[in-house]
């Protein structure tokens, strides 16, 4: 039986990518995707099936798997006392590690720790790195395994200590064995807006990769000392108004950054779970993404020791 080609943004009208994007962020609910995607419905394919292809396929996707043995993984526990006390993320290294590495956080969209963001660190820890991402929903039971029911625990948590739990997964990660002591951090989607918060906050934080992320406020740009890579989408109206005025604080409080952003993407273009996944920006962004790490984390450890 043959596999049929997986879908790409030019199957969907922009409409129903405008909407998706709000449904995926809060804005409208299920219903209301629903309704209006309707009209763009055509022949056998229905508002719901439009909504099936656009959600994403895991297993599709998955490019390292969890058992492979060139890596070492496991879920840890840490404290986070100024957050919700206790919190869950899942820790990967190189197996067979030689000298100390670099440490990578790595902060998830907004559904919690799933399938395709443990992909992710597994791929960074098969780039020589050890790589960690925390659960924001681990107060509330975890990933729940479904991606709605997952932006809907989201919406519960109380954010202003979910972001100390991050704050005390860097402060974790600081001690963490077989580290070099240099710690970066990449994000998407909500965890591109968390990743700029970090940077903000951990003026230890040495390299930092947001995509597609809300900036921080103005006032708080001064205080970055990370060298940082950001990555916007074309066509990402909500999350690029911002961009003018982090850039114009970026530039007068000196920070080292540079911006890739690719013609014609959408956001989430670097998930590759889902139709909105750009394969040739993908592969820049990781590449530009894997260079300021070996840059700012490995060679400057290196230079430093």
């Amino acid at each position: 039986m043959t596999t049929p080609p997986r879908k790409t943004v030019d199957d969907f009208d922009p409409e129903v990518l405008r909407l998706f994007d709000q449904y995926v962020h809060g804005v409208i609910d299920r219903r209301a995707f629903l309704g209006a995607a309707a009209r763009f419905a055509i022949g056998a394919t229905t508002a719901i099936g439009l909504l099936e292809a656009l959600n994403p396929q895991f297993a599709a996707a998955q490019q390292v798997k969890p058992d492979d043995s060139r890596l070492s993984a496991k879920y840890i526990e840490f404290a986070s006392p100024k957050g919700y006390g206790s919190a869950r993320g899942y820790l990967v290294k190189p197996a067979k590690a030689r000298g100390p590495l670099p440490v990578v956080l790595v902060v998830h969209e907004n559904r919690g720790l799933n399938p395709h963001i443990e992909d992710v660190v597994r791929r960074l820890a098969l780039e020589n790195f050890i790589a960690f991402a925390p659960d924001a929903l681990f107060p509330l039971g975890g990933y729940p395994g479904d991606e709605d029911k997952a932006r809907a625990e989201f919406a519960k948590l109380e954010q202003t200590k979910t972001r100390q739990d991050f704050l005390s997964a860097a402060q974790m990660l600081r001690g963490i064995d077989g580290s070099n002591g240099r710690l970066g951090a990449v994000g998407f989607c909500y965890g591109g807006g968390i990743v700029n918060f970090l940077a903000t906050q951990l003026p230890d934080l040495a390299a930092a990769a947001p995509f597609y992320g809300t900036a921080p406020p103005a006032e708080d740009v001064a205080r970055i000392k990370a060298e940082i890579l950001i990555v916007l989408a074309a066509n990402d109206e909500r999350v690029n108004a911002g961009w003018p005025a982090y850039e114009a604080a970026l530039k007068q409080a000196g920070v080292r950054y540079s911006l890739y952003q690719p013609a014609g993407t959408q956001h989430g273009f670097n998930n590759d779970t889902t139709p909105r996944y750009d394969e040739s920006a993908a592969r820049e962004a990781w590449k530009r993404t894997l260079a300021l790490f070996e840059r700012s984390l490995r060679k400057a450890a290196a230079k430093a020791s």
